[in-house]
Parts: C-alpha cells; sequence; structure tokens
C-alpha cells in the first residue's frame, strides 16, 4: 500500500473532571470521552525522498515541524528507522483552538496511516502507547467511541455506545488556550466536581436521562469568567431546548444534546442567527460499535 485516506474524528467531553495537579505539572482527570460525526480528512502517500510534507486547506496552520502531524511522523520514522518520508493531505473541518481534540485526532489518524503504509503491524494498544508521547487526547483519538478516560487521559475504558441521541456543537469566534486554562484552575473544597462514575455507569444502562443530569465540567470555573460568551452560548442552547448543555475540554466550544432531530434542526437556525460569526454544526454521536 503506498498511499490511504482517513478520517479523524473530532470528540467531546460529556464529564470532564481534574482530580489534582501533580507534580510533573500533569493534571490528573476523569473525563467521559466521545467521537462525534464531525471529522478532518488526510490522504497520506509514501514518498521516496526523507520528507515530512504537509498540505493544507486552512492557510492560517503551520505546515513545519510546528504542526502536530510533522511530530508525529518524525517520532515514528525515529522510533522505526522508517525509510522514505510521507505526504499528507489535510482537509481541516474540525473548528481549530476548540476543545474538540483537532490536532489530537489529526496525529491519531497519522499513527493509523503509517502504520498500515509501512506495514508495522502494531497494535492498537502500541499506537495509543505512542500517542501519549505526543499529547494526552491521542490515545483516545486512537481508540474513539464512548470511553472513560483517567490519568492524564492515557487510561482508557471502553464504553458501551452512547444512547441514541443528536449533538448541536456550537463555536464561538475566539480560541482559548488549553494551558491557559489548566494553569489557572483552582482546585479546592468549593470546587464543583461532576459524577463521572455515575454517568459512566448511566451509560453502561443505557439512560441518557442519566447521562444528561450528570454533565459538568470543571475546566468551565476558568474560562467562562475569562469569555463570558461561553456563557452565552450556553444559555442560547438551553433556551432553545437543549436537553444538556456543556463546555468542551478547555473551550470555548459548547454543545447541546437532543432527542429530537427537528428540534435541534431549528436550534441550529437560531444559533446561526442569533450568533453569525460563530460555528454551528449539527451532527450525532459517533460510534464504532454500531
Amino acid at each position: 500500500m503506498r498511499s490511504c485516506n482517513l478520517k479523524a474524528y473530532a470528540k467531546i467531553n460529556l464529564g470532564l473532571d481534574v482530580l489534582r495537579r501533580r507534580e510533573d505539572g500533569y493534571h490528573e482527570v476523569s473525563m467521559i470521552m466521545q467521537t462525534v460525526n464531525l471529522y478532518d480528512n488526510l490522504y497520506i502517500k509514501r514518498i521516496e525522498k526523507e520528507d515530512i510534507i504537509i498540505n493544507c486547506n486552512r492557510r492560517y496552520l503551520p505546515t513545519n515541524e510546528n504542526n502536530i502531524i510533522h511530530k508525529t511522523a518524525t517520532l515514528l520514522k525515529k522510533e522505526y528507522n522508517l525509510p522514505g518520508g510521507i505526504f499528507v493531505d489535510l482537509k481541516k473541518n474540525i473548528p481549530v483552538a476548540a476543545g474538540m481534540a483537532g490536532g489530537s485526532t489529526d496525529a491519531a489518524a497519522v499513527l493509523v496511516g503509517m502504520n498500515r503504509l509501512f506495514d508495522l503491524g502494531l497494535s492498537g494498544e502500541r499506537l495509543m502507547e505512542l500517542g501519549v508521547m505526543i499529547g494526552a487526547d491521542v490515545p483516545y483519538c486512537v481508540m474513539r467511541g464512548t470511553a472513560l478516560s483517567e490519568g492524564i487521559g492515557e487510561r482508557l475504558t471502553g464504553l458501551p455506545a452512547l444512547p441514541p441521541c443528536y449533538i448541536l456543537i456550537a463555536k464561538p469566534e475566539i480560541s482559548v488556550s488549553t494551558g491557559f486554562v489548566y494553569k489557572n484552575l483552582v482546585l479546592n473544597e468549593d470546587t464543583p466536581h461532576p459524577d463521572i462514575p455515575g454517568m459512566a455507569e448511566a451509560i453502561r444502562q443505557g439512560d441518557l436521562e442519566g447521562v444528561i443530569s450528570r454533565m459538568g465540567n470543571v475546566l468551565e470555573t476558568v474560562t467562562i469568567p475569562d469569555y463570558p460568551i461561553v456563557k452565552d452560548y450556553k444559555d442560547a442552547l438551553a433556551s432553545y431546548g437543549a436537553e444538556g448543555v456543556l463546555m468542551s475540554g478547555s473551550g470555548p466550544t459548547v454543545f447541546g444534546i437532543f432527542t429530537s432531530k427537528e428540534r435541534g434542526y431549528e436550534a441550529a437556525d437560531l444559533m446561526k442567527e442569533r450568533f453569525p460569526r460563530g460555528t454551528v454544526i449539527f451532527t450525532r454521536p459517533f460510534s464504532i460499535n454500531r
């Protein structure tokens, strides 16, 4: 095989808790991750030259060694002494700096793609181990689906598919630094911690209402005070009929869960009308089990 086409799916956090800051600077987390049917397209081809060439439809994204795709390919080449190089054509559809693992999922796709193209025969577990060396969300993006994520994000437990529903994603026209959010996160007795174990059990029981009632994201305590528009988006989604509303990751993307497709489409139109400069996407959960 000389080339392949891959879909790199986005994620949302149905629940995100931060338990403590570790001595190495990383944070111990407990999260419920969910893949959604929104994805970047990657065309990956082996080339003879010892180069990593990236082409992207978003001109503002770097295509040099500062791109996570470049870092991932470099890691694999060094780890397995791979000959030649690769060409990657990236069609970016996932919003950037949005709390949806847009970069991490591209890295995961490159791991999967190069594993195929160079006939490395690496297991999913090994790809996830390599993914931790690139970023905390990369192992989950290799796994996909619905999962409990612990540690710094590398300890993953697969869960059953989320009960049928619709997801309305809305991103303000701003970017939020994940580093800034974690640096300014205060964990004390007043910090509101979501019930992640209870949410995981609700998913196992197929109880969507139980999932929605436990939605929470501790990082909202940092992002929303500094970026009040995130709360404006959340309030609007709730007023338009979303049954559960939450910020994904460190933001600024928020999402609403709907059980009615018609109500979800109506809400999407209302969000576009109210926030014409934002990004609004109506989609569904993606599950590898369906």
